[in-house]
Protein backbone atom coordinates (compact mmCIF):
# COMPACT_ATOMS: atom_id res chain seq x y z
CA UNK A 1 0.00 0.00 0.00
CA UNK A 2 1.30 3.45 -0.98
CA UNK A 3 2.07 6.03 1.74
CA UNK A 4 2.16 10.06 1.72
CA UNK A 5 6.33 9.58 1.92
CA UNK A 6 6.58 6.98 -0.98
CA UNK A 7 4.24 8.85 -3.10
CA UNK A 8 6.62 12.07 -2.93
CA UNK A 9 9.57 10.01 -3.45
CA UNK A 10 8.30 7.97 -6.36
CA UNK A 11 6.70 11.45 -7.93
CA UNK A 12 10.26 13.45 -7.23
CA UNK A 13 12.09 10.94 -8.99
CA UNK A 14 9.84 10.99 -11.87
CA UNK A 15 10.77 14.62 -11.92
CA UNK A 16 14.34 14.66 -11.57
CA UNK A 17 15.10 11.15 -14.10
CA UNK A 18 17.11 10.28 -11.04
CA UNK A 19 17.30 8.86 -7.34
CA UNK A 20 20.20 11.23 -6.45
CA UNK A 21 18.79 14.27 -7.35
CA UNK A 22 15.73 13.70 -6.04
CA UNK A 23 17.09 12.71 -2.57
CA UNK A 24 19.39 16.01 -2.88
CA UNK A 25 15.31 17.99 -3.44
CA UNK A 26 13.74 15.87 -0.63
CA UNK A 27 16.67 16.13 1.89
CA UNK A 28 16.77 12.48 2.58
CA UNK A 29 18.77 9.34 1.62
CA UNK A 30 18.85 8.03 -1.85
CA UNK A 31 18.78 4.30 0.09
CA UNK A 32 15.58 5.25 1.44
CA UNK A 33 14.23 6.03 -2.30
CA UNK A 34 15.98 3.04 -3.76
CA UNK A 35 13.72 0.87 -1.12
CA UNK A 36 10.73 2.40 -1.62
CA UNK A 37 10.82 1.76 -5.65
CA UNK A 38 12.05 -2.01 -5.00
CA UNK A 39 9.28 -2.38 -2.63
CA UNK A 40 7.03 -0.98 -4.30
CA UNK A 41 7.82 -3.28 -7.89
CA UNK A 42 7.66 -6.19 -5.70
CA UNK A 43 4.20 -5.67 -4.27
CA UNK A 44 3.20 -4.61 -8.09
CA UNK A 45 5.59 -7.76 -9.73
CA UNK A 46 6.20 -5.11 -12.17
CA UNK A 47 9.26 -2.63 -13.01
CA UNK A 48 8.47 1.03 -12.56
CA UNK A 49 11.73 2.55 -13.86
CA UNK A 50 13.80 1.63 -16.12
CA UNK A 51 18.00 2.52 -15.30
CA UNK A 52 20.19 3.97 -17.22
CA UNK A 53 23.66 4.97 -17.39
CA UNK A 54 22.48 8.51 -17.14
CA UNK A 55 18.96 8.28 -14.79
CA UNK A 56 15.76 6.69 -14.66
CA UNK A 57 12.80 6.84 -16.65
CA UNK A 58 9.12 5.25 -16.41
CA UNK A 59 8.30 2.33 -17.89
CA UNK A 60 4.65 1.74 -19.15
CA UNK A 61 3.28 0.65 -15.59
CA UNK A 62 5.48 3.83 -14.00
CA UNK A 63 3.19 5.61 -16.25
CA UNK A 64 0.58 4.71 -14.68
CA UNK A 65 1.26 4.38 -11.73
CA UNK A 66 2.55 8.08 -11.85
CA UNK A 67 -0.88 9.49 -12.87
CA UNK A 68 -2.25 7.62 -9.89
CA UNK A 69 -0.03 9.17 -7.65
CA UNK A 70 -0.14 12.59 -8.93
CA UNK A 71 -4.15 12.32 -8.52
CA UNK A 72 -3.63 11.22 -5.22
CA UNK A 73 -1.35 13.76 -4.20
CA UNK A 74 -3.04 16.78 -5.74
CA UNK A 75 -6.35 14.95 -3.99
CA UNK A 76 -4.76 15.55 -0.59
CA UNK A 77 -3.52 18.89 -1.04
CA UNK A 78 -7.31 19.70 -2.30
CA UNK A 79 -8.39 18.32 1.09
CA UNK A 80 -6.02 20.32 3.26
CA UNK A 81 -6.57 23.37 1.53
CA UNK A 82 -10.13 23.09 2.00
CA UNK A 83 -9.92 21.97 5.73
CA UNK A 84 -7.71 24.83 6.49
CA UNK A 85 -10.28 27.19 4.25
CA UNK A 86 -12.86 26.50 6.49
CA UNK A 87 -10.99 28.48 8.74
CA UNK A 88 -11.14 31.60 6.20
CA UNK A 89 -8.84 31.76 3.84
CA UNK A 90 -5.68 31.76 5.53
CA UNK A 91 -3.38 30.70 3.13
CA UNK A 92 -3.11 28.17 -0.26
CA UNK A 93 -0.78 27.70 -3.32
CA UNK A 94 -1.85 28.43 -6.93
CA UNK A 95 -0.04 26.97 -10.18
CA UNK A 96 -1.35 28.79 -13.41
CA UNK A 97 0.12 27.44 -16.66
CA UNK A 98 -0.07 30.34 -19.50
CA UNK A 99 2.12 31.86 -22.67
CA UNK A 100 4.78 33.69 -22.32
CA UNK A 101 2.98 37.03 -23.69
CA UNK A 102 0.80 36.47 -21.27
CA UNK A 103 3.57 35.82 -18.27
CA UNK A 104 5.29 39.13 -19.41
CA UNK A 105 2.09 41.32 -19.78
CA UNK A 106 -1.21 40.78 -18.61
CA UNK A 107 -0.80 37.98 -16.11
CA UNK A 108 2.34 39.89 -14.85
CA UNK A 109 -0.62 42.58 -14.01
CA UNK A 110 -3.41 40.16 -12.71
CA UNK A 111 -0.41 38.11 -10.33
CA UNK A 112 0.81 41.62 -8.78
CA UNK A 113 -2.69 43.22 -7.95
CA UNK A 114 -3.86 39.17 -6.29
CA UNK A 115 0.04 39.54 -4.55
CA UNK A 116 -0.84 42.44 -3.15
CA UNK A 117 -4.62 41.91 -2.20
CA UNK A 118 -3.99 38.30 -1.10
CA UNK A 119 -0.39 38.32 -0.03
CA UNK A 120 -1.16 34.82 2.32
CA UNK A 121 -1.93 33.07 -1.20
CA UNK A 122 1.19 31.97 -3.12
CA UNK A 123 1.47 31.73 -7.08
CA UNK A 124 3.39 29.53 -9.21
CA UNK A 125 3.29 30.47 -12.41
CA UNK A 126 4.47 27.71 -15.56
CA UNK A 127 5.02 29.14 -19.43
CA UNK A 128 4.34 26.92 -22.16
CA UNK A 129 3.24 26.55 -25.52
CA UNK A 130 -0.12 25.23 -26.26
CA UNK A 131 -0.20 21.63 -26.21
CA UNK A 132 2.00 21.98 -23.15
CA UNK A 133 -0.65 24.46 -21.30
CA UNK A 134 -3.29 22.04 -22.31
CA UNK A 135 -1.15 18.83 -20.77
CA UNK A 136 -0.25 21.03 -17.84
CA UNK A 137 -3.74 21.20 -16.49
CA UNK A 138 -4.81 17.96 -17.37
CA UNK A 139 -2.37 16.05 -15.89
CA UNK A 140 -2.94 18.10 -12.58
CA UNK A 141 0.28 19.92 -12.61
CA UNK A 142 -1.34 23.41 -13.00
CA UNK A 143 -4.52 24.35 -11.54
CA UNK A 144 -5.51 26.66 -13.75
CA UNK A 145 -4.54 27.61 -17.55
CA UNK A 146 -4.73 31.03 -18.27
CA UNK A 147 -4.27 30.92 -22.46
CA UNK A 148 -5.28 32.13 -26.14
CA UNK A 149 -7.06 29.93 -28.62
CA UNK A 150 -6.57 26.58 -27.04
CA UNK A 151 -8.35 23.83 -29.24
CA UNK A 152 -11.58 22.47 -27.69
CA UNK A 153 -9.88 19.49 -25.39
CA UNK A 154 -12.29 17.45 -23.10
CA UNK A 155 -9.61 16.81 -20.28
CA UNK A 156 -10.20 20.38 -19.78
CA UNK A 157 -13.55 22.99 -18.39
CA UNK A 158 -13.47 26.71 -19.78
CA UNK A 159 -14.13 28.91 -17.34
CA UNK A 160 -14.22 32.17 -18.95
CA UNK A 161 -13.64 33.29 -22.24
CA UNK A 162 -12.33 37.12 -23.22
CA UNK A 163 -11.73 38.86 -26.52
CA UNK A 164 -8.72 40.69 -26.70
CA UNK A 165 -7.98 42.94 -30.05
CA UNK A 166 -4.66 42.40 -31.93
CA UNK A 167 -3.28 45.55 -33.91
CA UNK A 168 0.07 46.04 -35.32
CA UNK A 169 2.53 47.73 -32.44
CA UNK A 170 5.22 50.55 -33.55
CA UNK A 171 7.32 53.72 -32.99
CA UNK A 172 4.99 56.53 -32.31
CA UNK A 173 6.66 58.34 -35.41
CA UNK A 174 6.53 55.56 -37.82
CA UNK A 175 4.60 56.41 -40.87
CA UNK A 176 1.92 53.79 -39.98
CA UNK A 177 0.94 55.59 -36.78
CA UNK A 178 -2.00 57.82 -37.32
CA UNK A 179 -3.94 55.20 -39.30
CA UNK A 180 -7.36 54.07 -37.70
CA UNK A 181 -6.97 50.49 -38.55
CA UNK A 182 -4.68 48.34 -40.73
CA UNK A 183 -4.28 45.65 -42.80
CA UNK A 184 -1.35 42.95 -43.00
CA UNK A 185 -0.40 43.85 -46.48
CA UNK A 186 -0.12 47.54 -45.13
CA UNK A 187 2.81 46.82 -42.98
CA UNK A 188 4.74 44.55 -45.37
CA UNK A 189 6.83 47.30 -46.57
CA UNK A 190 8.21 47.26 -43.06
CA UNK A 191 10.48 45.38 -41.75
CA UNK A 192 8.93 42.56 -39.91
CA UNK A 193 9.22 41.54 -36.33
CA UNK A 194 6.97 38.53 -35.85
CA UNK A 195 6.44 35.65 -32.94
CA UNK A 196 7.88 32.49 -33.60
CA UNK A 197 5.93 29.33 -34.59
CA UNK A 198 5.58 28.06 -31.10
CA UNK A 199 3.39 30.55 -30.28
CA UNK A 200 -0.36 30.87 -30.93
CA UNK A 201 0.35 34.60 -31.86
CA UNK A 202 2.33 33.93 -35.15
CA UNK A 203 -0.63 31.55 -36.63
CA UNK A 204 -3.34 34.57 -36.07
CA UNK A 205 -0.64 36.94 -37.98
CA UNK A 206 -0.73 34.50 -40.67
CA UNK A 207 -3.95 33.83 -40.83
CA UNK A 208 -4.61 37.49 -41.42
CA UNK A 209 -2.03 37.88 -44.09
CA UNK A 210 -3.03 37.95 -47.84
CA UNK A 211 -2.86 34.26 -49.61
CA UNK A 212 -0.20 35.07 -51.80
CA UNK A 213 1.69 37.13 -49.53
CA UNK A 214 4.99 35.98 -47.64
CA UNK A 215 5.45 37.15 -44.33
CA UNK A 216 9.60 37.63 -44.08
CA UNK A 217 10.15 38.97 -40.96
CA UNK A 218 13.56 40.31 -39.83
CA UNK A 219 13.52 38.96 -36.53
CA UNK A 220 11.69 36.28 -34.96
CA UNK A 221 10.93 35.44 -31.42
CA UNK A 222 8.86 34.32 -28.28
CA UNK A 223 10.00 37.03 -26.34
CA UNK A 224 7.33 39.92 -26.15
CA UNK A 225 9.81 41.85 -24.35
CA UNK A 226 12.16 41.76 -27.42
CA UNK A 227 9.15 42.13 -29.86
CA UNK A 228 8.13 45.54 -28.21
CA UNK A 229 11.91 46.67 -27.65
CA UNK A 230 12.40 46.60 -31.38
CA UNK A 231 9.15 48.50 -31.80
CA UNK A 232 10.40 51.17 -30.00
CA UNK A 233 12.45 51.91 -33.40
CA UNK A 234 10.95 52.69 -36.60
CA UNK A 235 10.46 51.59 -39.27
CA UNK A 236 9.95 48.22 -37.58
CA UNK A 237 6.50 46.70 -36.81
CA UNK A 238 5.24 44.08 -34.72
CA UNK A 239 1.96 42.37 -33.86
CA UNK A 240 0.59 42.32 -30.16
CA UNK A 241 -2.56 42.25 -28.42
CA UNK A 242 -3.70 45.46 -27.23
CA UNK A 243 -3.37 44.59 -23.26
CA UNK A 244 0.13 43.77 -24.53
CA UNK A 245 1.04 47.16 -24.67
CA UNK A 246 -1.63 48.65 -22.53
CA UNK A 247 1.80 50.26 -20.12
CA UNK A 248 3.64 51.53 -23.02
CA UNK A 249 0.59 52.94 -25.02
CA UNK A 250 0.15 55.19 -21.59
CA UNK A 251 3.52 57.00 -21.49
CA UNK A 252 3.37 57.01 -25.29
CA UNK A 253 6.48 54.98 -26.12
CA UNK A 254 4.52 52.94 -28.73
CA UNK A 255 1.39 53.15 -31.30
CA UNK A 256 -0.89 50.39 -31.84
CA UNK A 257 -3.19 50.30 -34.67
CA UNK A 258 -5.80 47.46 -34.38
CA UNK A 259 -5.63 44.91 -37.55
CA UNK A 260 -8.91 45.66 -39.63
CA UNK A 261 -11.21 42.25 -39.64
CA UNK A 262 -13.08 39.75 -37.19
CA UNK A 263 -9.70 37.90 -37.35
CA UNK A 264 -8.14 40.44 -35.64
CA UNK A 265 -9.41 39.31 -32.66
CA UNK A 266 -7.71 36.46 -30.30
CA UNK A 267 -10.10 34.27 -28.03
CA UNK A 268 -8.59 34.18 -24.09
CA UNK A 269 -9.94 31.58 -22.01
CA UNK A 270 -9.44 30.50 -18.55
CA UNK A 271 -10.02 26.78 -18.08
CA UNK A 272 -9.15 23.86 -15.60
CA UNK A 273 -9.57 20.37 -15.17
CA UNK A 274 -12.28 18.51 -16.20
CA UNK A 275 -12.44 16.38 -13.46
CA UNK A 276 -12.33 17.01 -10.12
CA UNK A 277 -12.73 20.41 -7.93
CA UNK A 278 -10.49 23.10 -7.63
CA UNK A 279 -8.66 24.24 -4.15
CA UNK A 280 -10.19 27.38 -2.07
CA UNK A 281 -7.16 29.43 -2.99
CA UNK A 282 -7.62 28.22 -7.03
CA UNK A 283 -10.80 29.34 -7.17
CA UNK A 284 -10.35 32.66 -5.56
CA UNK A 285 -7.88 33.57 -8.10
CA UNK A 286 -9.90 32.54 -10.48
CA UNK A 287 -12.57 34.45 -9.62
CA UNK A 288 -10.33 37.38 -9.34
CA UNK A 289 -8.23 37.08 -12.34
CA UNK A 290 -11.75 36.83 -14.39
CA UNK A 291 -13.11 40.11 -12.98
CA UNK A 292 -9.30 41.88 -14.06
CA UNK A 293 -10.09 40.30 -17.63
CA UNK A 294 -13.39 41.45 -17.99
CA UNK A 295 -12.35 45.12 -17.13
CA UNK A 296 -9.85 45.07 -20.20
CA UNK A 297 -11.37 47.54 -22.60
CA UNK A 298 -13.07 45.40 -25.37
CA UNK A 299 -12.53 44.83 -29.22
CA UNK A 300 -13.83 47.90 -31.61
Amino acid sequence: MLHGRALRYIDEVARQGSIRKAAKVLHVAPSAINRHILDLEMELDAPIFERFPRGLKLTSSGELLIAHIRDTLNAHERMRTQIQALRGLSRGAVSVATMATLAAGLLADIARAYREAVPQISLSVVVSDRAGVADLVASGEADLAIAYNLPEDNRLQRAGEFHHRLGAVMAPDHPLAGRKSLRISDCLAYPLVLADRRLSLREVVENLAPSRAQLLPVVETNSMELMKQLAYGAPHITFLNRVDVDRELRSGELAFVPLSGSGGVQRLNTLHRARGSLSPAASHFLQFAQTRLSLVEPPA
